[in-house]
């Protein structure tokens, strides 16, 4: 026998869902033609891998604008350097160099903003710089995965047309995952962030992360959230399962299975081994778990206890009673 450092109470009902930050959904950068969807619902993805291709004439527009102010920053930079070298000659007043100048930086002002108009719209700054190079318009938007995940959902479909921020899959990453667990209200005394959770039937275990703070109607349960590893995959996004919180150990409580325990005379008895013999031991049940039973009684550490031929041994110790 060893004394129990973390018991497990009573089974609960948990949903599982994905963690707040390991959900995204993808949506469409610009309005245009859905005409490609490489993945569909299911299949693992990586960051930065090519999910969707989108016709976008307002993004050739955008190309347009970016180059066109590509083109004025280049001139305003020219007249820039004539008029820093016709100031430096005292040819020109220095109004007309700071008026030079301001026109240059407004440029590049533009520069940057049809910029950043080019990126939100889904180009990737490889390919604007490719843009800047050959000059060369295109119409098809790449939308790309921002995490690695699993495609949890397709939102769109192709050929369809879809408006700016349009969804078009909803991804997670799966490892770790949340149980949202409903716990009565009388049980929570027990329960404080941090203490242990498990899942039996898939065999893995977590911990507590959150407590909720209102009671729901239905039930007047409170929602506990876990954090559990999902390493092995063995639990998915909205399934039901049963989940057990741990309790405190105590000094004076053992665990035995349930073959251990015999039932005389309204009470509860395990053999323990003795050197004459075995001895019956009168103990009482504090908790029930899915394998095994948390006891009390005149038990101490390094006892041993019989768990199989109990029949044969409360046979004799009746028969020697009477």
């Amino acid at each position: 026998m060893e004394p129990v450092t973390r018991a497990w109470g009573s089974t609960y009902p948990a949903k599982v869902r994905v963690p707040n930050a390991q959900l995204m959904v993808v949506s469409a950068p610009q309005e245009g033609l859905l005409s490609v969807l490489k993945v569909a619902e299911g299949e693992p993805v990586h960051k930065g891998q090519v999910l969707a291709v989108i016709q976008s004439p307002k993004l050739v527009e955008e190309q347009r604008l970016y180059l066109e102010a590509r083109s004025r920053l280049g001139l305003s930079r020219a007249e820039l350097n004539r008029d820093k070298q016709l100031k430096a000659e005292g040819i020109i007043a220095d109004r007309r160099f700071l008026e030079t100048r301001a026109r240059y930086m407004q440029a590049r002002t533009e520069v940057d903003q049809r910029q950043q108009a080019l990126l939100l719209a889904g180009m990737g700054q490889p390919a604007i710089d490719e843009l800047e190079k050959k000059h060369k318009l295109s119409a098809n938007l790449v939308v790309r995965s921002p995490l690695d995940g699993v495609i949890l959902a397709q939102l769109a479909m192709p050929g369809q047309r879809v408006e700016m921020a349009s969804p078009i899959y909803r991804i997670g990453r799966l490892d770790p995952l949340w149980l949202e667990i409903q716990v009565p209200l009388e049980q929570l005394r027990d329960i404080a962030v941090g203490t242990a959770v498990r899942v039996p039937k898939f065999s893995v275990e977590g911990k507590v992360i959150t407590i909720g703070s209102m009671i729901h109607g239905e039930d007047q349960g409170v929602l506990v959230r876990a954090e559990i590893p999902n390493a092995g995959s063995v639990l998915r996004p909205g399934q039901f399962v049963e989940a057990q919180l741990a309790q405190a150990g105590d000094k004076k409580a053992w665990r035995v299975p349930r073959q251990a325990l015999l039932r005389v005379n309204g009470k509860t008895w395990v053999m323990v081994g003795r050197s004459a013999g075995f001895q019956p031991v009168e103990v009482s049940i504090s908790a029930e778990e899915a394998d095994a039973l948390i006891i009390k009684g005149n038990l101490k550490a390094g006892d041993n206890v019989a768990v199989s031929g109990t029949a044969a041994l409360k046979a004799a110790w009746l028969e020697g009673e009477g």
